[in-house]
């Protein structure tokens, strides 16, 4: 009955080679399907997009206020729902995974912000709701045949029906983008590169599923007609092919002869394609080789800067326009000229080694930048009586005051 009305509500049109309906149909046309979620089932795609995902889904996100400096804005109703549950179902590491792993495969990531209908809190924000990137569709008008409220809006489809959602109500996160508008689905641009990394997958698997056996030509002399010619090969490849075959003898009948096509995966450079093809794909997704696990050129020295510029070259473009989008749709006008915003603490991913963190601690104290109650809350501790206060050396002076102690000491001295 539900798939009846689905039906009555949306008269759907697709056409004979449309992937919508293939689909539908469970036809698969490519011989390496990589649309959408079936990208994750090639490993290089899958490790570069559980990387993406994780490193934002480690970041608190947290609302800020600059007000004579910057500061928690703790009392504020969005900071528990960003930092630990934007809807019922979610913690906050699950929610921004999830949309990171969305924007990665169709290169949009889509979330409904749901707002409080009734009550003294209406129009504030109660949850927000990723939404399946494949089912939105953005609509834009750029002929101006509507008014200029409307000149972009999304269809959300769900259980056979469409909803119409306005830019306010929606959360956009893109990817590469050629317009500003909408991204660039990365696994379209990678196809090709992709279907060669899973078709030597593929490859593989079918080479460990023939006993590791290799191909070739049995020489007849004579004619054979279609069906014996069948009826052989069939009983010749069920008896050389498979695992249980492997390392056995394959008997021929008098005047067959088998000659081996020894095409090696050395011959044919596959290792060096298939490692080839994952650098281009760790390279597409901003991922550095080392963090693939590929520590053939990598050294302590390199990584600790293969990490670091990591986060400026690929993290950093990700969380502003994550920090963005979050801060200009979820805070009022008068929020954001109060000085509210919303940023990811990036202290997980900067944060140096012990020792390199103290030191640096230390010289902000004794230059009296920063107070040591500052520092400890950075560590985690509570703070300390009277650890307010910025503290400086007293033997930092003023250039032109050099030795002045010394002088006064030695007129002191001739009187």
């Amino acid at each position: 009955m539900i798939f009846r009305r689905s039906i009555r509500s949306e008269a759907i049109s697709l056409g004979a080679n449309d992937p919508a309906l293939l689909e539908l149909l469970g036809i698969n046309v490519e011989e390496v399907n990589i649309r959408g979620k079936n990208g994750l089932k090639e490993a290089t795609v899958y490790a570069c997009i559980r990387i993406l995902s994780e490193a934002i889904a480690k970041l608190p996100l947290k609302v800020y206020k600059e007000d004579g400096g910057t500061k928690k804005a703790t009392e504020h109703y969005l900071y528990s729902l960003l930092k630990y549950r934007p809807n019922p179902y979610m913690s906050s590491s699950d929610f921004f995974r999830c949309v990171e792993v969305q924007r990665n495969l169709y290169g949009n990531a889509y979330v409904n912000i749901e707002f409080i209908k009734r009550g003294p809190d209406k129009g504030k924000i109660k949850a927000l709701w990723p939404l399946d990137s494949a089912k939105v569709t953005v609509y834009i008008d750029d002929k101006g045949l509507f008014d200029s409220k409307n000149r972009m809006w999304y269809v959300v489809h769900i259980n056979g029906e469409e909803r119409k959602l306005q830019p306010e109500e929606i959360l956009h996160f893109k990817g590469l983008t050629t317009d500003g508008l909408v991204g660039v689905a990365p696994l379209d641009v990678l196809k090709l590169t992709i279907e060669n990394a899973a078709s030597g997958t593929t490859y593989i698997n079918n080479f460990f599923k023939q006993g590791l056996q290799t191909k070739g030509i049995v020489q007849y002399v004579g004619d054979l007609n279609p069906e014996a010619e069948k009826a052989f090969r069939d009983k010749f490849e069920q008896m050389s092919s498979g695992l249980k075959n492997a390392h056995r003898i394959s008997l021929l009948p008098i005047g067959y002869k088998f000659e081996p096509i020894s095409l090696t995966l050395t011959d044919a450079q596959f290792l060096e394609n298939t490692q080839l093809t994952i650098r281009q794909i760790a390279a597409a997704f901003g991922v550095k080789m080392h963090q693939l696990n590929d520590l053939e050129r990598a050294t302590h020295t390199n990584i600790s800067e293969q990490q670091r510029q990591f986060y400026i070259d690929t993290l950093m473009a990700i969380l502003t326009s994550y920090e963005q989008e979050l801060t200009y749709k979820l805070l009022m006008d008068s929020e954001l000229q109060e000085g509210y915003y919303c940023k990811f603490t990036v202290d997980a991913l900067t944060r140096a080694d012990i020792k390199t963190r103290y030191e640096a601690y230390r010289t902000g104290i004794s230059a009296g930048f920063l107070t040591p109650n500052e520092v400890r809350a950075w560590e985690e501790l509570p703070p300390a009586e009277g650890g307010d206060q910025l503290l400086v050396n007293g033997n930092v002076v003023p250039i032109e005051d050099a030795g002045a102690a010394y002088r006064d000491k030695k007129g002191g001295g001739g009187d």
